[in-house]
């Protein structure tokens, strides 16, 4: 099927590739779609649900038919369009959404259960009976569901994130946007032009006009050559812009790597997020099809399609083309079809006063009632205004007109208007800051005006730049009117199809209205119109239209589905490049990591750090035996933790402490200088966001410590506070949790091992007091702080002397009976004394649940504590903290709940629930931590744990949350 002569491929590069296990042939330039078109295949992919044969219908990415699986050596992607795959050497694709051959699927059985297969049937015929769901119905579903496969292993592939700026970025590069982008580029401006194409030029490549008297890609070609050699401007190919966003953001995925066999260095895709500061959006427009009877036949194709496989990939779509549309533009596919020698059957106008003259058949008013030939048209039939026709035929190309590409304006709640004389949504003006729609893609039809409004529109955004236009001379071109008389849907007996993809007809569009779906919205989720991988691109308008006929409404009246990013589908790999394995979240690393691991300590993850569980030695089986030698060891000795992980905030300024007890519940602007304070912070809504303690460094100097979970959270709550708040402040802060090493001394011992690496000794260093210290000449901050309930200190030393100091202490605390221990001794020492993590603070608790309610002074104002005093927020119906004793069995996991002895195990009679647990030697228990009901006066009582994800049932004694010196009396020695 190649026209000699015709195409812009390379044909002196041949290139070979699989479909289905079997070689084809094209060229460099061709994608699959051409390729297979020029082999004489016509059927390439099953539809969604019935499973009729599918042939291509489009050129570029838009296409609902042609969906096929490309298979690589470490990767196996689906639902990929044939018309944008670019064919390479090796290249290996396949059919999908079948069972047995692409000819002979299984699964077509469903066609002959269409009228079973409704709109809306699932939602009916799954409901009963009830007990069919999951061993019936469920499975079935499962097996069936889907268009594409996975291969069920990690994709290797390689992608990339990657990040621009741009005075001016233009979102297409058909002649709209590269006139646009020439004007703006000879300006100095900094200029991106976007196009999700492989080659730029837009409908230039295809529709055979000329520009300046030359061939219209011979124009383009100059154009780019010229834009190419400019420092200011970045072309990008193969780009589409997906999404438009907040501050000038747009999001575009770049095909880097997908028209080339796969090598290790070369991505396979990247999502940029490119900030421009003007836009505009040259993206063209799309044609659309005409719902007419039986009109999904492989042959079957858009008008412009057939004209671009002709004159851009030098392929005829049939050896015998009929042609009908409701414009002029098929007039020119029809010719230029002729003048490379392919038939033209006849062109059926549907329009009954169009012109008559052509050098084929001419049928007005014509309507197409009936089509023939399963796996490729054979056959139409019809009627005109001269009577009836049956033409064969193996290509039928159609066009219902064109709508503008506006989705882009639409992704921050802009809706299109109505045009009348388009018959189509065009863009409402404004939808978003900063960019604005010209070309075809604001309704502008003909050659001349696209280089007339992207020149424009480009000195219109130079004069908001505040730059200068350079002068560009507006090329000559075609500029015939664009004229088009709506056809919508063809009454006839057969389904008429409207989403391709989805098997969506205009009877089920009417059946939908009928039911009660009259809302656009509610008709597309009952049918799923629209829901398939072309997003509605090509049966958008039709279903509409036919929805306003059903409802007796216009169309602008019933208006249109919400365009949401991102335009055509984005991988999850190229949004989240890297976020793979090991690289699926950030790795921090504790200066003693590697001290830990040459000690043979698990690494478990804290929030994105990894720290040691526990510190095992020679002889100890289990990781209990080690955690309880540990805390042992912490309660009789000396321990060292690294604490490197908590949120370290600097902040600093003449309001410090006047902003500080803005966040915190309790006061802080009377704390000394050398002093630290607990603080509790609660959020907006009054429940509690964060804990820790602050230390007063200077008189306007504070350094706050939060929790591992919380520390980011707490940075932009801080930076939400002052922004909103208290603006003109003066107070600045900063993250140094990274800046310095911080380590854990806790056990009797632990002024001892102070003071043997301290330079000088600490003697008259009272509880919750901090200061500097010297360190082998290096300056470091001491804190008399506990979360052990033991005597103990912080000592945090810039970060590169780290490892050092860690290794000092250890070695030093390992001569006086002490050592190292981990997260899993840190959890059961906090729980013997009582003290809460984010287990019990998970924000759903309030100051009065933790029984902290006093912290919340009543001298001042701070952040959540008007809405924590609701009257639902406090009081005894409210799930309060307690300790759990727990004599023998094995130990709940926390998330078990709490019952009432003798009451009913069900989800209303739940009392509460298990947030941390831990086996005591100390006490010689399983000890917990959790909120029961009015649980302060509940101490003493035996209650109920059930844990259904151990089976266990257990009772335990409700206690005071605190196990260990109650009084506090070892913290303060």
């Amino acid at each position: 099927m190649r026209v000699a002569g015709k195409g812009l491929i390379e044909r002196e590069k041949p290139v070979s590739f699989t479909f289905d296990g079997r070689t084809y042939a094209g060229f460099k330039g061709d994608t699959v779609a051409s390729a297979l078109l020029a082999a004489r295949v016509r059927v390439v992919g099953r539809s969604f649900k019935y499973h009729r044969p599918r042939g291509v219908l489009t050129a570029g990415s838009e296409e609902p038919n042609a969906l096929i699986e490309v298979v690589g050596a470490k990767n196996q992607t689906p639902n990929v369009r044939a018309t944008v795959q670019e064919v390479f050497e090796g290249l290996v694709t396949r059919s999908q959404n079948r069972m047995g051959s692409l000819r002979w699927d299984l699964l077509a059985v469903n066609d002959l259960m269409a009228p079973f297969f409704s709109a809306g049937f699932y939602y009916k015929t799954f409901m009963w009976p009830r007990a069919f769901w999951e061993k019936v119905y469920e499975p079935a579903i499962r097996r069936a569901a889907g268009l594409g496969s996975l291969s069920g292993r990690h994709d290797e592939g390689h992608y990339e994130k990657a990040f621009a700026f741009c005075d001016l970025l233009v979102i297409g590069a058909g002649p709209t946007g590269l006139i646009a982008a020439l004007t703006a580029a000879r300006a100095g401006a900094d200029v991106i032009l976007a196009d999700e194409d492989s080659r730029m030029g837009g409908r230039l490549l295809s529709n055979g006009e000329t520009v300046d008297g030359q061939p219209g890609p011979d124009w383009v070609a100059a154009v780019l050559a010229e834009l190419s050699s400019l420092p200011n401007v970045r072309l990008m190919p193969r780009t589409t812009v997906s999404g438009a966003y907040d501050g000038g953001i747009y999001g575009a995925l770049e095909r880097v790597g997908l028209h080339k066999p796969a090598r290790p260095d070369l991505p396979r895709e990247a999502f940029w997020r490119i900030t421009a500061r003007r836009a505009i959006l040259a993206s063209g427009a799309l044609e659309r099809p005409i719902a007419f009877p039986m009109n999904d036949r492989p042959g079957i194709m858009m008008a412009g399609a057939v004209q671009s496989y002709l004159n851009r990939y030098g392929v005829a779509s049939g050896k015998r083309v009929t042609l009908f549309a409701n414009n002029d533009g098929a007039r020119a596919v029809a010719r230029d079809l002729m003048a490379a020698g392919v038939q033209v059957a006849a062109i059926l106008d549907s329009r009954a006063n169009a012109s008559a003259v052509e050098n084929c058949p001419v049928y007005l008013g014509a309507r197409i009632t009936d089509t023939s030939g399963r796996h490729g048209l054979r056959l139409i039939e019809g009627h005109h205004a001269g009577g009836a026709f049956k033409l064969e035929t193996d290509c039928l190309a159609m066009s219902g007109g064109w709508n503008p590409t506006l989705h882009l304006t639409c992704h921050m709640g802009g809706r299109p208007r109505w045009s009348e004389e388009l018959a189509a949504f065009v863009p409402m003006e404004g939808a978003v800051p900063g960019l604005v729609a010209a070309g075809a893609a604001n309704g502008t039809f003909t050659t001349h005006g696209c280089l007339a409004a992207g020149h424009a529109v480009a000195e219109a955004a130079l004069a908001d730049l505040g730059l200068s236009p350079a002068k560009v001379a507006l090329p000559r071109a075609e500029g015939l009117p664009y004229v088009v008389e709506p056809l919508w849907a063809v009454e006839g007996k057969g389904r008429a199809w409207l989403d391709f993809a989805n098997d969506v007809t205009t009877k089920d569009v009417k059946l939908a209205a009928q039911e009660g779906y009259a809302s656009v919205e509610h008709m597309k989720r009952y049918t799923t119109q629209g829901m398939a991988p072309d997003q509605g691109k090509n049966s958008n308008m039709g279903a509409l239209a036919v929805l306003a006929d059903a409802t007796g409404r216009a169309i602008p009246e019933t208006g249109i589905t919400t365009f949401r990013p991102p335009y055509v589908p984005v991988s999850v790999a190229a949004l989240g490049a890297g976020g793979r394995g090991m690289g699926f979240a950030p790795q921090r690393f504790l200066t003693s990591d590697q001290a830990s691991r040459d000690r043979g300590a698990p690494m478990i993850e804290a929030g994105l750090w990894y720290r040691p569980s526990y510190f095992p030695k020679p002889g100890e089986a289990t990781w209990r035996v080690s955690c309880d030698r540990e805390v042992a060891m912490v309660r009789g000795a000396v321990g060292v933790a690294d604490v490197s992980t908590l949120g370290k905030i600097d902040i600093q300024g003449r309001d410090a402490a006047r902003f500080l007890d803005l966040v915190y519940t309790n006061t802080f602007s009377t704390l000394p200088v050398g002093r630290v304070r607990y603080g509790l912070m609660l959020r907006e809504d009054g429940f509690v966001m964060d804990d820790g303690t602050t230390a007063r460094l200077g008189e306007n100097h504070f350094l706050m410590t939060t929790t591992t979970a919380a520390a980011g959270q707490v940075m932009r709550h801080l930076d939400f506070v002052h922004q909103t708040h208290c603006a003109d402040w003066d107070v600045r802060f900063i993250s140094v949790t990274e800046a310095w090493a911080q380590f854990a001394v806790a056990g009797p011992k632990s002024r001892a091992l102070l003071n043997a690496v301290l330079d000088q000794p600490v003697q008259d260093f009272p509880f919750m007091a901090c200061g500097a210290v010297q360190l082998g000449g290096v300056t470091a901050r001491l804190f008399r702080i506990s979360f052990s309930g033991e005597q103990g200190y912080e000592i945090a030393v810039p970060t590169r002397y780290g490892e050092s100091l860690f290794r000092d202490l250890v070695a030093k605390a390992e001569t006086m009976g002490g050592g190292p221990y981990g997260m899993e001794a840190l959890n059961v020492l906090r729980v013997e004394k009582g003290f809460i993590t984010h287990a019990e603070i998970h924000g759903r608790t309030t100051a009065f649940d933790i029984g902290m309610e006093k912290m919340v002074s009543p001298k001042k104002d701070c952040i959540g504590k008007a809405m924590a005093a609701r009257p639902a927020l406090v009081g005894p119906e409210r799930q309060q903290l307690v300790g759990l004793k727990i004599a023998t069995g094995t130990p709940p996991c926390s998330g078990a709940h709490l019952f009432t002895v003798g009451d009913k195990v069900g989800r209303e009679e739940s009392q509460g629930y298990i947030t941390s647990f831990a086996h005591s030697d100390l006490m010689g228990a399983c000890l917990g931590l959790g909120f029961l009901k009015n649980g302060r006066a509940r101490h003493g009582e035996i209650i109920r744990i059930v844990d259904h994800l151990r089976g266990l049932d257990l009772t335990a004694e409700v206690c005071d949350p605190v196990f260990h010196d109650k009084d506090g009396e070892k913290l303060r020695a």
